[in-house]
């Protein structure tokens, strides 16, 4: 579908895509519109959401950030007011994982604090102090 078929009748909807974008979107493509930069107080700025694996679950996350930060961004509540001192020192962080194409018997450690997040991450186990909603509380095992 192209600009003018999606404003066919809709002169209000070609004025939005002719618009000049100011900070915080960037236009992707015409009809995609545009996605915001998103920036908050609690993850680092990022553009896209990166696929990673979670204890068998797929999940989008925020690039350019911690895991820990993600995880957050996954489960607000669990994380925000969990155990961790966010700087490497409790170790309450800590997760196993693999790279996509890998097996459990590559896992290597790591904590969440200090690990940024890539695609295709696949996080097999984690200490018992990470509870995220959906994945590992709140959900019949």
């Amino acid at each position: 579908m192209d600009k003018a078929d999606a404003a066919r009748g809709r002169p209000e909807f070609s004025a939005i895509l002719d618009a000049p974008l100011s900070p915080p979107f960037v236009r992707v493509s015409t009809f995609e519109l545009f996605y915001p930069v998103f920036e908050s107080d609690l993850l680092d700025p990022y553009e896209r959401l990166l696929r990673i694996e979670v204890l068998g679950r797929a999940v989008e996350v925020p690039e350019s950030n911690t895991l820990l930060r993600c995880f957050q961004f996954l489960s607000v509540n669990t994380i925000s007011y969990g155990d961790f001192c966010w700087n490497g020192d409790c170790t309450n962080c800590q997760f196993w994982y693999h790279d996509a194409g890998q097996t459990e018997e590559q896992d290597r450690t790591a904590l969440a604090c200090r690990h940024k997040v890539r695609e295709g991450l696949v996080v097999t186990r984690l200490s018992r102090f990470i509870e995220i909603e959906g994945i590992n509380k709140g959900i019949n095992k």
